[in-house]
């Protein structure tokens, strides 16, 4: 159900338009003046407002100035009064998207509100659909060997779910890629894939990081602002590498999980949220929680579809078709010709010890490709391979 918050000093006008909109079904908030009203949009994740010009305490321009300082993604509809026709030309200059004239025709309000959800659709839609270009090969899995077969038959079985998933493998073994597919095949991939390294956030950050603060609840707290969590609501929230949590964020991650709320640091105010968890880690957590270094609780609440991802050292048959997908891909990003590369060379390649898996691999490929001739040769890949120093 859409979600639309009225902001106006007149009761009458409230109430009107509240009436109106609960009967077509909207979920309506309503405020009587600016301050209220940005405090409610900072709060929840609004897919429209009407918002008065003239108002006491904030009037709705300097609304509009507030909600782009605050990064509020939701358009606004003005309501002007008569004799307010230039304030409601600034205000479409400062990104309203419509302004409507009092007293207010029901028609022309209907109209208006299907126009702007449907805009808004239609933005968000080509944001994703941007997206999922520039990350489509990317975030492709590579490979025909019979742990990857397992793996992307898991992701077609989980995906159009909601069950959570816990992703399992070495550092550059491919954990993300995992996750990224697991989103875009599901009913959420039209909302937000947000990840959050847990490993390379400071643990006294890391409570912020997710679920958001209010402003003044630290130090450097200038301004209120939505967690990882808010951010990914409707869509997924990646949390990579967990076991490097700590023991605070933890349990208040699994109070998000067990309860589908949150309350920012230094707030009091629950928000629910509607998000889908895929966690990875290259810990073992059992070895982990018998450490006292992870709750078991959480790792249950978790471990609901276990994904163990092979390392490279483990699926070496996928070296051919990951050096053809590296090769094409960093020519493309270089601006030059193809290279090819040698069967040695391949062969030459999956004899290599990678402990640095894909990511190593991927480093080496761009390496021959800059170092190498029109050709990569096996002399080249024992040349310029040396995955011990990656």
């Amino acid at each position: 159900m859409k979600k639309i918050l009225i902001i106006d000093d007149e009761r009458a006008i409230r109430s009107t338009l509240k009436e109106i909109l609960e009967f077509e079904k909207y979920n309506v908030d309503d405020a009587e003046n600016g301050v209220e009203g940005l405090k409610m949009a900072m709060s929840n994740n609004y897919d429209l407002i009407f918002c008065d010009i003239k108002m006491p305490k904030m009037d709705g321009v300097e609304f509009l100035d507030e909600k782009i300082k605050n990064e509020i993604i939701c358009p606004v509809i003005m309501i002007s009064g008569h004799g307010n026709i230039e304030t409601a030309v600034q205000a479409l200059k400062k990104g309203a998207y419509d302004y409507i004239e009092k007293p207010l025709d029901l028609n022309r309000v209907l109209v208006a509100v299907r126009n702007a959800l449907e805009n808004n659709s239609i933005i968000r839609e080509n944001k994703t659909l941007k997206r999922k270009i520039k990350t489509q090969d990317s975030s492709k899995i590579i490979g025909k060997s019979n742990a990857i077969k397992s793996i992307l038959e898991i992701i077609e079985k989980v995906a159009p779910t909601d069950a959570r998933v816990l992703i399992t493998g070495a550092n550059g073994s491919g954990k993300e890629l995992v996750a990224k597919q697991l989103h875009e095949k599901s009913e959420r991939n039209k909302a937000e894939f947000v990840e959050v390294n847990c490993a390379a956030i400071p643990s006294e950050l890391i409570e912020s990081e997710l679920f958001g603060h209010e402003k003044g609840s630290f130090t450097s707290a200038h301004k209120q602002k939505a967690g990882k969590f808010e951010q990914a609501n409707g869509g997924t929230l990646f949390l990579d590498e967990i076991g490097d949590m700590s023991a605070s964020a933890q349990a208040k991650v699994l109070r998000a999980l067990q309860e589908n709320k949150i309350t920012r640091v230094g707030g009091n105010k629950q928000i629910k949220i509607d998000t889908r968890i895929v966690a990875a880690t290259n810990k073992d957590l059992r070895k982990e929680i018998n450490e006292g270094n992870f709750r078991e609780d959480l790792y249950h609440r978790l471990n609901v579809i276990p994904i163990a991802v092979p390392s490279l050292n483990e699926r070496t048959e996928d070296i051919p078709l990951l050096t053809d997908f590296f090769i094409d891909n960093i020519c493309k990003e270089q601006g030059i010709a193809k290279k090819d590369i040698h069967e040695d060379a391949i062969v030459q390649l999956q004899k290599n010890n990678w402990t640095g898996n894909i990511r190593e691999l991927k480093n080496i490929i761009e390496r021959l490709i800059i170092l190498s001739g029109k050709e990569i040769t096996k002399n080249d890949v024992q040349k310029y391979s040396n995955p011990s120093a990656e």
